[in-house]
């Protein structure tokens, strides 16, 4: 196996688990990822993870935020967060002859952030901003409403920026509660992808964060219980019909995944010549969008399919969504259908993979699932051992139409 195949990982005495890959190129990825997201916050704490996203660029006890954000950008490279309902990651991509200086910064903002209280206050108006934006785009409201809707009344079915009462209200005490009790080491993982040797990146990780230790908190969550699917219709002012339909999948860590995300690709994946964009979208110009996707998390799963429709076409359109199904769920794909969708979804994948660091970032996530992270070429031998039956079975146990939920976001139909 190669070395830009071949993921070498460790373990420092602290518990953070270390992952690199070596790759060719002037350009290193680092991503920092901790296996605490929206999931772990109590009702009361809705919003604590992402909102420590943000500060921990406000301020260290050995950085200002000016530098915290100069540090890389002066020497051109590119600072970034995000937190997921179970994860909070910060990554950065830079020349690769700078990847200490990250891996520095990383463990500053991780362990030694102060959350100064008159940066708090500013961050507030930013994060209130961002609910209220995504509160105007219904486009993007309607995927964290409808999981909402589908893990109702559990951890999973909230939003992960909080509420607008609960932000405002956040105190400093809040955020270094939060931090102190999900950030341990032992819940952390540190990744690379770049042109330096697994044995200089490990020096580096032992150098920059041996000494960052923290208090070690039992890790549970709550796992989630299935609940009987649900239609909500709620009445917009919008011209355009928003629409998911979706229901319960696969965990991340399930041997059906690989065969799920397969047959979501060949539903409504992001080419152009899937089933539904061809039938629904091209053939009866019904759908303005229309695409499928499935989520992992560790305990559980969902499919999701989304169009913005006219209203007018909103009833023929989830018909038409049905019918799709239900071809999946009775008609055998032929030899050279499944051969053509398996070579679509390798190529999508190995195109994806250029971005160094999305490759890093599926890296790091399977990290906290799997022992042995998976090669592409692993995945691609799986892959091929895929048969029409499988497709079969896979769509049999998930795309119930039954078992499937809808929200939709009605338009107001011109008269």
């Amino acid at each position: 196996m190669s070395d830009e195949t071949f993921i070498s990982q460790a373990t420092l005495p602290n518990g953070i688990k270390i992952l690199h890959r070596r790759r060719a190129g002037e350009v290193s990825h680092l991503a920092l990822m901790v296996n605490a997201g929206m999931r772990d916050e109590t009702s009361d704490e809705n919003g604590l993870a992402h909102f420590i996203e943000h500060l921990v660029f406000k301020g260290t006890r050995r950085r200002k935020a000016y530098h915290i954000l100069s540090c890389l950008e002066n020497v051109g490279g590119d600072l970034n967060a995000f937190t997921t309902k179970e994860e909070t990651c910060i990554h950065a991509s830079f020349l690769k002859e700078h990847l200490n200086k990250a891996m520095d910064l990383f463990a500053d903002v991780i362990f030694n952030s102060t959350f100064p209280e008159n940066e708090m206050e500013k961050e507030k108006e930013v994060i209130l901003d961002e609910i209220n934006s995504y509160r105007d785009t219904p486009a993007d409201e309607i995927f964290d409403e409808f999981e909402n809707m589908l893990y109702r009344g559990h951890q999973l079915g909230r939003n992960i920026l909080g509420t607008i009462d609960l932000v405002s209200n956040y105190t400093r005490d809040d955020i270094v509660r939060f931090h102190k009790s999900h950030y341990a080491p032992d819940r952390m993982i540190i990744a690379c992808i770049g042109d330096v040797s697994f044995k200089d990146f490990k020096r580096m990780a032992e150098k920059c964060f041996a000494s960052c230790q923290g208090q070690a908190v039992p890790f549970s969550r709550t796992p989630f219980v299935t609940l009987p699917a649900i239609t909500q219709v709620e009445e917009r002012t919008s011209h355009l019909t928003h629409v998911i339909i979706g229901g319960l999948a696969y965990p991340y860590n399930d041997d059906r995944k690989l065969k799920l995300i397969l047959l979501n690709n060949i539903l409504g994946g992001p080419g152009m010549n899937t089933r539904l964009n061809l039938n629904i979208r091209e053939k009866y110009g019904f759908a303005y969008t229309i695409e499928s996707q499935y989520n992992a998390y560790s305990d559980t799963g969902n499919y999701t399919i989304y169009m913005g429709v006219d209203p007018h076409s909103q009833e023929k359109s989830i018909e038409l969504v049905f019918k799709e199904l239900n071809k999946l769920m009775t008609q055998r794909l032929g030899t050279l259908q499944l051969s053509n969708a398996k070579k679509q979804l390798v190529g999508q994948v190995a195109l994806s993979n250029e971005s160094g660091m999305n490759d890093l970032l599926s890296i790091v996530r399977a990290g906290f699932f799997e022992e042995h992270i998976e090669t592409l070429p692993e995945t691609i031998a799986k892959l091929e051992k895929i048969t029409s039956e499988d497709l079969l079975e896979i769509a049999n146990e998930v795309f119930q139409r039954d078992s499937a939920s809808l929200l939709i976001y009605k338009g107001q139909e011109e008269k």
